[in-house]
């Protein structure tokens, strides 16, 4: 938008504004005023976002401890109050980890090294066609096992908690679940999906009868990152919709407009996932539902839910349609642990740990929990 367009919408608005003002009660105009000062806000805002940069997202200081293929794994800078250091596991693939360290104020990494927790992120990587043999057996026999000692070597501490959010949780649990060496002190959960029997809409859409997992691998070799967003935008087709919608009510809001682009561009940056990942993933837990039923073996040796005999937390996000509660809460059912919580918040999948809203209800659960058990 011109300079001098924007000057006659504004006038404009002026105009219309002082016309009805005389006769207007005092409540009236106050009102109309502050919504044309909204609507000033937005015009300016619209056009800042057509012509904004990068925003700069993973802002917390960080040092890179140890580094294996494609997989990093980094360490926050603390005050480390807390003696037991966190692992945190997020998915593999789909979406970048910065998520979680979006911007300063409105980051989950940042909120608990706030809280002085000493705290370690491992990033899987993107992925290429040269990663496509790495398997989700590989991630819990060879890398997990690997980052956890790495954890403790770097820390000096004893144990560790493992936290693990969205796909990350699954593979944390099989890893905790079959690793009785590794000292795990605590695990949590944050919306990561145990029972497959009520996981909703990508269960049915994986159904094996419906979807032939080993001809789709054996077809495209990977699940392409534009395949992977597509897939997400048919869980909810109306989210871009219901998205701009609430940009254009809040775009006189200059905090929300920032914290929109950050999300916007992480929303939008998808990347591949390995071919036999995905088919190991699709078969075991979708389509077998192994996880919770007890019937995976990883490296020799089982996996059963029931060894894992550390205190548990386990946070589902009511709103959830690709975790679903249900499906996140079977954690508890199926541990060995004498102490386990679970707790639902409000919120969708990313929202839970992400967003305004995650900084009102959930990161202060989570660390609260977490502050007495380290």
């Amino acid at each position: 938008m011109g300079q001098e367009r924007f000057a006659d919408v504004v006038e404009r608005f002026t105009n219309g504004f002082a016309a009805g003002a005389a006769a207007a009660s005092p409540e009236t105009v106050k009102q109309w005023q502050e919504e044309l000062d909204r609507n000033v806000r937005r015009l300016t805002n619209l056009g800042k976002l057509a012509t904004a940069g990068e925003p700069r997202t993973g802002q917390t200081p960080r040092q890179e401890i140890y580094k294996r293929n494609k997989s990093r794994l980094y360490r926050y800078a603390s005050s480390r109050r807390h003696r037991t250091p966190i692992l945190f596991v997020p998915n593999l693939g789909i979406s970048r980890p910065y998520i979680f360290d979006l911007l300063p104020g409105g980051s989950f990494v940042e909120h608990m090294t706030r809280e002085g927790f000493d705290f370690y992120l491992l990033d899987w990587g993107v992925f290429g066609p040269e990663d496509n043999d790495l398997t989700f057996e590989d991630c819990v026999v060879k890398i997990l096992p690997r980052m956890a000692r790495k954890v403790l070597e770097s820390s000096g501490a004893e144990e560790l908690t493992v936290l693990g959010y969205c796909m990350g949780a699954p593979l944390s649990a099989s890893f905790v679940a079959s690793h009785p060496e590794i000292p795990v002190k605590n695990f949590i959960n944050m919306a990561g999906p145990i029972d497959f029997s009520k996981i909703g809409l990508f269960g049915l859409w994986l159904d094996r009868r419906y979807f032939d997992v080993d001809r789709f691998v054996d077809t495209l070799g990977a699940v392409p990152a534009d395949l992977v967003k597509a897939g997400f935008k048919l869980l909810k087709p109306t989210m871009d919709l219901s998205t701009n919608l609430n940009l254009w009510w809040n775009l006189w809001n200059d905090k929300y407009v920032e914290g929109f682009t950050a999300l916007n561009k992480w929303a939008n940056e998808y990347v591949a996932f390995p071919g036999e990942f995905f088919r190991q993933w699709v078969r075991d837990f979708y389509q077998g539902n192994k996880l919770f039923r007890g019937e995976l073996v990883f490296g020799g040796r089982p996996v059963r839910l029931g060894e894992i005999r550390c205190p548990v937390f386990v946070v589902g996000a009511k709103e959830d349609y690709i975790a679903p509660p249900a499906c996140v809460r079977a954690l508890i059912d199926a541990v060995g642990s004498r102490e386990k919580d679970y707790t639902e918040l409000p919120g969708g999948h990313i929202s839970l740990i992400a967003g305004r809203g995650a900084a009102l209800h959930c990161w202060p659960k989570v660390s609260g929990w977490l502050a007495p058990h380290s």
